[in-house]
């Protein structure tokens, strides 16, 4: 990978920090996701189950809708989906059928996610699509967001 690309993927990858910051401003767990092509950002999301009572409406799943709208098909061949945590097996099933061809994601999740952590959905070769994984990019970053918003609800409130 040239320099040139490494540096937009931090970039993009920054941009999806800053949506995961606007989940967490909301009180949604802090998950940002951009879909971009080579030469732009097609697509943006951040979780918001808790606001749209809707247990799909994942940062990923919310990101390929709006990218999906913006370039009125469904399919997204040729497009990077960047993620703060690594998909879970809802969001890495729509991965595939949107034909994404690579994502990049922060942090990994141990208790589900479904890009080699726990299981193995975008990268196997029993589905008709396989899309190139790369893990750990911002990854102290993105997990640091996660735990200090998952430590600020344990914290014993004041009012206790």
């Amino acid at each position: 990978m040239s320099e040139e690309a490494a540096e937009l993927d931090i970039r993009r990858m920054h941009r999806a920090l800053e949506l995961a910051r606007r989940a967490e401003a909301e009180g949604e767990v802090p998950v940002g996701a951009v879909v971009a092509t080579e030469h732009m950002i097609i697509g943006e999301g951040w979780n918001r189950p808790i606001h749209e009572h809707d247990p799909t409406a994942h940062a990923e799943i919310r990101a390929l809708r709006d990218a999906a709208a913006r370039t009125g098909n469904y399919r997204l061949p040729g497009t990077t989906l960047y993620v703060t945590l690594e998909p879970c097996v809802m969001c890495a099933g729509a991965i595939i059928h949107a034909r994404v061809d690579r994502v990049v994601y922060g942090a990994r999740d141990p208790k589900g996610g479904a890009a080699g952590s726990v299981f193995e959905v975008l990268g196997t070769d029993r589905l008709n699509h396989r899309v190139r994984v790369e893990g750990g990019m911002l990854e102290e970053e993105c997990g640091s967001l996660l735990r200090g918003f998952f430590q600020s609800r344990r914290a014993p409130r004041e009012s206790d």
